[in-house]
């Protein structure tokens, strides 16, 4: 279950990811976009792993994860009709935590909410681009012999490229390319024993439509 501190810091952040994307001015004529996603998520080994808590200090293997699908939105917009652009990028993942030895693995869900600045080659047809920016990770560890369920939010970073194709006017086919990198603190993992920090990365490949109106 999620413990206080980490909904009161996921409020936080979600009101400060806000803000700052509610201070960009946009002009009336920009072009807005919203895009469905689909592909797949190949994460590293969770590394760094320390334990937290009564125990902490001590450092534990890497745990290796699971490739998985991975879907999400995206919701953009040029100023301009340009290069620059902004971009909500939202998608979700299930890299679970293979076998620790004789124990069985532990199902792990993250959700990317990334705030991203995108530049782009504004061609007729084809339109190569690439962005960064920071994101708003939510990590869900279920129970397990070995764990207690626990929720955390942190901030990290993703950097992203692809290639959109416009097949109309209004509708584009892209395929893209994204990084993440993150640190997960699971600091209620172990229950009254505590948790664990870990450094979390993942690259993923999606494809996916756009509409620009």
């Amino acid at each position: 279950m999620m413990q206080p501190r980490c909904v009161r810091r996921q409020f936080f952040l979600s009101v400060l990811l806000l803000a700052v994307l509610s201070s960009i001015t946009i002009p009336a004529q920009a072009e807005w976009y919203v895009a469905g996603q689909a592909g797949y998520s190949f994460a590293d080994s969770l590394r760094n792993v320390t334990t937290t808590g009564p125990f902490s200090g001590i450092e534990l293997q890497s745990f290796d994860m699971k490739n998985s699908l991975a879907y999400g939105g995206k919701v953009g917009v040029y100023p301009y009709h340009g290069s620059l652009g902004f971009e909500l990028d939202v998608f979700h993942s299930t890299p679970h935590v293979k076998n620790l030895g004789d124990s069985p693995g532990i199902h792990l869900g993250v959700t990317n909410v990334g705030a991203n600045i995108l530049l782009r080659y504004p061609g007729a047809t084809f339109q190569p681009y690439l962005g960064l920016g920071p994101g708003i990770l939510i990590a869900r560890l279920s129970r397990s012999v070995e764990t207690e369920s626990d929720t955390q939010v942190s901030i990290g970073f993703n950097f992203l490229t692809g290639i959109r194709a416009f097949v109309t006017p209004h509708v584009a086919l892209f395929t893209e390319y994204k990084f993440t990198d993150a640190k997960f603190d699971f600091n209620g993992a172990f229950g009254s024993f505590g948790g664990f920090d870990s450094t979390y990365r993942a690259h993923q490949l999606f494809v996916g439509v756009s509409y620009h109106f």
